[in-house]
């Protein structure tokens, strides 16, 4: 084994232990704002994922302040054109889409899943239900307001 092998080797696994292990999901609506603001400020600098947040409309939308490598969404129910979507369809088919295409991997080494949803119960259910049920997320990886009663699930 020659010094440029060794050398290459050891650079790879510097760069896999820097690679994130965990990537969160997090959904929010209009009356979990103050709940996300503090999650999110409590998540490491290098936390990676996405946050999604439904709003009754396209002028609430605001400003978060997530970690650089997470993805903020907003998803106001009344768009141009007057398109008036109910509480939490959005929030559920975004959620549930985002899952589908990101948790498809399920080698060694694939990144764990945690999800964090504070949005309103109509379609949290949903969304913790995809996870567990289609995705294969632990149920313990699916956290939500007690309120709801998903901890059945």
């Amino acid at each position: 084994m020659s010094i440029v092998e060794t050398s290459a080797g050891a650079r790879a696994a510097r760069r896999a232990s820097r690679r994130p292990q965990l990537q969160h999901l997090i959904t929010a609506d209009e009356h979990s704002l103050a709940e996300l603001e503090t999650l999110l400020v409590t998540l490491p600098l290098c936390a990676v994922g996405r946050v999604f947040i439904e709003v009754p409309d396209v002028d609430d939308i605001g400003i978060v302040t997530a970690p650089p490598r997470m993805t903020v969404s907003w998803l106001p129910r009344v768009r141009r054109g007057g398109v008036r979507h109910p509480s939490g369809e959005l929030l559920a088919r975004a959620a549930t889409a985002w899952a589908d295409e990101m948790l498809c991997d399920e080698s060694e080494g694939a990144l764990r899943t945690e999800a964090t949803l504070l949005g309103g119960d109509l379609g949290t259910a949903d969304i913790a239900e995809h996870l567990i049920e289609r995705c294969g997320i632990a149920p313990s990886a699916v956290h939500a307001p007690a309120a709801y009663g998903l901890n059945a699930l």
